[in-house]
Parts: structure tokens; sequence; C-alpha cells
């Protein structure tokens, strides 16, 4: 395929009908999306995961003198339910193979360092049993996914860790693992629901190592008994137990924190964190936008706080709605004199035909795109670019077109023109190229675009106006198929629009109009003029020099 569109094009540039060279795209991977989507990897993860769980308890088995058969065989069953529960309760994630081998390799990692730390302790007589306990990071899996992922998906890795994790440990220790397992996991998913700053992680991690301590001496693993009468080795032994029970929390709060920037990287996710990141106005594109674009700067702002307040009210991610907006409009800066925002008195559009303007206002779309791409914008920002107009039309100029035909038929019924010379007018020169929004966020830009839009035709905006236009516009949209494929449903377009109305009221209030002060016959307040020309009881700035210089030789 690759060749045949180098034939193309150079065929098309030899008839001077293209510059030979191939628009800049986004790499669509076709390899990689099969890899992501492929059954066979699927199962293979699933594979893996139950071999490595069932080999981490048949060694534990093995150490401790029970059955390793029965024990590995048990765990693989227990696997097989979390696959299962995984399949049904998470079905878009399950078909996502990116998204399964990080949350697998999450739970198999954590359910190593279980079976490491008891290893390592069995192995160095200085440590004792509780230190089994003490030393295991519970919150590692539940931490990473919360983050990452979902909150519900933390949850899962708390119930899976837990359950997987009591395979591999001793009789005696396996009810404390299952408690603190399961409270240091929730203290870390509960935490980190939203997190826009890494300091969040760190007090995560300090929650969980304070839940382990105080479970840790409920269940007297931490024994505070032994300190009344004892001496310096027991308050050292107790130190010691604490630190690393509350130490192994912070640890994996710093850990986590560190590794996010890689996971984001390498499973093409974003957390809050990223996109309050990309959120400084001071990116080159926003600066050029600021400079050469002011009003499609404005525009975007405006856009960015439609977008983010409703997102807040249906349960979308707000501060990917307000970073997405932003860069929407950035390929309007190829050509910003073309849109009525940041046109002056002249309006290049009158001297092109509506075909013409509405290919220059369509091209915006695949301008930003090629913007986007070769500054290495985040894929989420390239999507919403790409499908913030969804395939609508440009309505302004298909009308005008239409008026324009009229006009040459009329002229042809008279005689003066031929039938012939009447342009011809497609429908689909003058909508956008799609497609239409594929995520509850994008669909959401896209009706604040147009909301936006709109709203700065309004003559005297009052509440109702207001309202009036926003149910048009979401209303249209959805006729024209726009809302389709993102994922919105009736309650959502409904406090949507309830949010929009509610912001453009408070962007769009009227002043008070202030009466104007009649002025009175004889108040000086009103009337400082003095026939003289001067303002009355205002000393002149030389008669005050020549003062302070008289008072100066008197002294």
């Amino acid at each position: 395929m690759e060749l045949l569109d180098s034939i193309k094009r150079r065929r098309l540039s030899q008839k001077g009908l293209s510059s030979g060279k191939k628009r800049r795209t986004q790499a669509d991977g076709p390899v990689a999306s099969r890899l992501d989507r492929s059954t066979v990897l699927r199962y293979s993860v699933y594979g893996a995961f139950a071999l490595l769980t069932a080999a981490l308890a048949f060694h534990f088995a093995t150490d401790s003198g029970s059955r390793p058969f029965s024990t590995a065989l048990s765990s693989l069953l227990l696997v097989g339910m979390a696959v299962f529960l995984f399949e049904a309760c998470h079905p878009k994630t399950a078909r996502r193979n990116g998204h399964l081998f990080l949350i697998f390799c999450c739970l198999a990692v954590q359910l190593a360092c279980v079976r490491l730390v008891t290893v390592m302790v069995d192995a160095n007589s200085s440590l004792g049993e509780p230190f089994k306990l003490l030393l295991i990071p519970y919150a590692f899996a539940p931490m990473i996914l919360s983050v990452l992922l979902r909150t519900n998906l933390g949850l899962y890795a708390v119930a899976g860790t837990t359950l997987l994790g009591a395979f591999l440990m001793p009789t005696e220790f396996v009810l404390p693992y299952l408690v603190m397992s399961v409270v240091c996991g929730l203290a870390a998913v509960l935490v980190t629901r939203q997190v826009r700053k890494r300091g969040r992680l760190l007090r995560a991690g300090f929650y969980v190592g304070g839940a382990a301590v105080l479970l840790a001496c409920s269940f007297n693993i931490i024994s505070l008994g032994s300190l009344i009468g004892g001496g310096m080795v027991e308050w050292q032994v107790l130190g010691i137990e604490i630190a690393a029970a509350f130490g192994i929390g912070l640890l994996t709060g710093m850990i986590v924190s560190g590794l996010l920037p890689m996971l984001e990287s390498t499973f093409t996710l974003t957390t809050d964190i990223s996109w309050l990141e990309l959120s400084d106005l001071n990116h080159k594109l926003l600066r050029r936008m600021q400079l050469e674009a002011p009003g499609t700067f404005h525009h975007s702002m405006v856009v960015a706080s439609l977008s983010e307040a409703a997102a807040e009210e249906i349960g979308a991610n707000p501060m990917m709605c307000r970073v997405c907006s932003y860069f929407h409009d950035i390929g309007k800066l190829k050509k910003p004199a073309y849109f009525i925002e940041n046109q002056g008195e002249n309006n290049p559009h009158d001297s092109l035909t509506p075909t013409m303007s509405a290919l220059v206002i369509i091209a915006h779309v695949k301008d930003g795109l090629d913007m986007a791409i070769k500054s290495k914008l985040n894929p989420r920002i390239i999507d919403v670019i790409r499908e913030h107009h969804g395939d609508s039309l440009v309505y302004f100029f298909y009308r005008k077109a239409q008026e324009q035909r009229r006009v040459e038929e009329g002229k042809v019924q008279e005689g003066i023109e031929n039938p012939e010379d009447v342009p011809e007018v497609n429908v689909k020169n003058f909508r956008y190229p799609g497609p239409t929004p594929q995520t509850r966020e994008s669909g959401v830009i896209s009706l604040a675009d147009a909301v936006e839009s709109a709203s700065r035709s309004l003559r005297k905006p009052t509440p109702g106006k207001i309202r009036t236009l926003v149910d048009d516009i979401v209303f249209n949209r959805i006729k024209d198929g726009q809302l389709d494929n993102c994922g919105l449903t009736a309650s959502d377009l409904r406090k949507t629009r309830d949010s929009f109305a509610k912001t453009l009221r408070s962007m769009m209030h009227s002043r008070i109009d202030y009466p104007k002060r009649e002025k009175q016959s004889g108040d000086e307040r009103d009337d400082p003029a003095t026939a003289g020309g001067r303002v009355k009881n205002v000393v002149p700035v030389e008669e005050l020099e020549k003062h302070r210089r008289r008072v100066a030789g008197d002294s």
C-alpha cells in the first residue's frame, strides 16, 4: 500500500496536482493494533500469570512441608475464577492486551515480592517471623492501577493480591495477612482516587504505612506489651519493626511515583498528573496562538472552561477536557485571518467562492493534526483535534453556495447565462472529514466548541436565550449523528446542557446601568473648574516648593 501511494503521489506531482509529499500522520501501528486486540495473546497472558502463581504456590508448599500439588491446583482454580470475574466485570479493559498485561504484571510483581520477603526472612536468622508481614508492599499493585487506569481496577488488584497471596503465607499468618492486605490496599486506592500532584502518592504511602503499623499492633505482630519493664533491646526491636512497616509504605509511594512516567509512555496512558503538566500555557503552540491568533486563543480558553465544568458533572476527565480544548484549534494558526474571531475590518472570504472558503475552514483540522504530530502532543489531544468537528456540515458556506446557485439558475431562466455555467453544489465538499467523537471527553469538547461559537451571535443575552441556544445546538448534533459513538447517555447530555447554560450565564451576565449624577448649582465637587482654569482647593506645585524652601530657611 505504501508503494502504491508513493506512485500515485508521483503521478499527481508530475501533473502539477500535488507537491509529492505525504502529509504527516499519526503512526497507526497496524501490527501493534492487531497485537493489542489479539485473542491468542490475551489468553497467553492469562496462562503465563496462572503458571507463575502456581509455581510460587508450589515452591512455598514444598519449603513449608505441606502438600505442593494440591496447593498449586487450588491456586490455579483461584486464578481461573479471577480471570472469569475480570472478563465479566471489565470487558472493555479485557479487550486491550496492553492494559491487560499491565494489570496482571503488577499482580505478578506483588505476589513475587510476597514470596521474596518470606524467603528472605527465612534465610536471615536476625529477622524475626513478624517481618514476613511487615516488609510486604501491600499497596504496590493497587496504587499503580488506581492511578493509571481506574479506581475499580485498583480494587480488583486489592482482591487479587489478597486472595492469591494467602497461598504464600504460613498458616498462622494467613488471617493477619488478609486483613492487612485489604486495609492497606483500600487505603492506597481511596487516597489516590484523584491524583494531580506527585506528592499525593507520598501521602498515600504515609497512610498505608500508618495503617500497617496499627494493624500489626492489633494482631500483636508488633508487641507493645513487652515494653512494660523491658530494656533497651526491646525498645530497639520495637523501633525497627515500626520503621519497617511504616517505611515500606512510604517506599512504595516513592517507587510508584518514579515508575509512573515510564509506565505512561510504555502503555500510552495519561494520568491527571501529566494532564496538569500539559496544561501549562507556555507551550510553544499556545504562545504562538496568543500572538498570532488571539481570538482563537480566547475561544479555546472559553471552550476549556465549558468542557471542564461539564466533565465534572458527568464524571468524565475534566483535566483532559481542559488540556485538549487548549489545543483543539491549533490548525487555525496556518491561516488565522480566515476565521472570524481573528478578523479585523477586512474579511478574506469576500474574495473567495463558498466552496473555496469551506475548504479553507475544513483544512484547519488537517493542519492541526500535522502540527500536533510534529510537536509530539499527547495521542488523546490528537484524537480530539481530529474528532471535534466530526463529519458535520460547514452550514454557513453551504447555504451561501446554494443561494448563489439559485441566483445563477434565475439568470439561466432569464437567458442571461448558459446552464453549463451554473456551479454544482456537492454537500460532501462542505463536510469535515471526521471521524465523529469516539470518547465522552471528545463529545463534550465538540459540543462546547459549537456552543461557544454560537453564543457570540447572541444580542443582549438572557438566561432564556442562552438555554434555548444550548438546547438547539445539542439536539441538532444528536439529529446529525455526531454523538452516536462517544458514549454520552441521555442523562449525560442533560447534565451537559445544564452545565453549559450555567457557565455561559456567568460569563455573559449583564452589567448594571449606572445613572449619571446630576450637577447642582454651587456644588464645588461637581464643578471643580474655576473661571481661571484652575481646580479649586488644589495648590500649585511651584507654591508648595517655595513654601518648603521658606520653612527650611527659617529653621
